[in-house]
């Protein structure tokens, strides 16, 4: 049917988000109008409340998002909270230091630098979204270069790479190893942010655009 392949359009779109999604530009990606689109969200809840899935869609006043059931807080908050205690090795924060005052730059660069094989600490990092690849470096093999994300700017409080400390006096308090920056940024991802209104959970049946 119809309404079951745009439910299922619907929810491909809000899971690959994951962030509340217009309704003008969910109902354009669907194409129907917003007036068409409530119904399908209606049925896509239908879905997890039969199913009894930890998911529930949220309806905003000009969006829509997945999230999970209020009675499922408790398991997330303690999974984050096991996330957040996990400190930054010493190993890690001397990888970051070289990587972040001389990038983009290879695994090889930081071993010689370190004198021990880095990969698994680069590659830990990469998981962390701390580091990127950074394309190839131009250099004899053309190794993959890596380099900081954004993620690590907000992690240690600064706006820009221009902000690091002086490499000939740091500051060792602007990196710490614990990872408290990190642990608030993954918090955003939560069900419900914390800087907007409650939203309305379906099925609440309510006339006119969302």
């Amino acid at each position: 049917m119809e309404i079951e392949r745009l439910t299922t359009l619907a929810e491909a779109v809000l899971f690959a988000s994951g962030d509340p999604v217009e309704t003008s530009r969910l109902a354009l990606t669907l194409k129907i109008s917003e007036k068409e689109l409530i119904p399908i969200m209606e049925h896509l809840q239908e879905r997890y409340t039969k199913t009894e899935s930890a998911l529930q869609v949220m309806r905003f006043s000009k969006s829509w998002q997945l999230g999970t059931r209020p009675e499922f807080a408790f398991v997330i908050r303690e999974a984050m909270e096991k996330k957040r205690m996990q400190p930054l090795s010493n190993a890690a924060m001397e990888t970051l230091t070289i990587i972040a005052y001389n990038q983009p730059v290879s695994k090889g660069f930081v071993e010689r630098i370190r004198g021990i094989d880095s990969s698994s600490v680069v590659n830990s990092l990469v998981d962390k979204g701390l580091l990127e690849e950074a394309g190839r470096i131009d250099v004899p093999g053309h190794p993959i270069g890596y380099r900081t994300t954004p993620l690590f700017l907000r992690v240690f409080g600064i706006s820009s790479l221009d902000e690091l400390p002086d490499p000939n006096a740091r500051q060792e308090d602007k990196f710490t190893g614990e990872l408290d920056g990190y642990s608030e940024i993954e918090t955003e991802s939560e069900p419900i942010p914390p800087d907007t209104e409650p939203p309305e959970p379906i099925p609440e049946s309510q006339e006119g655009t969302a």
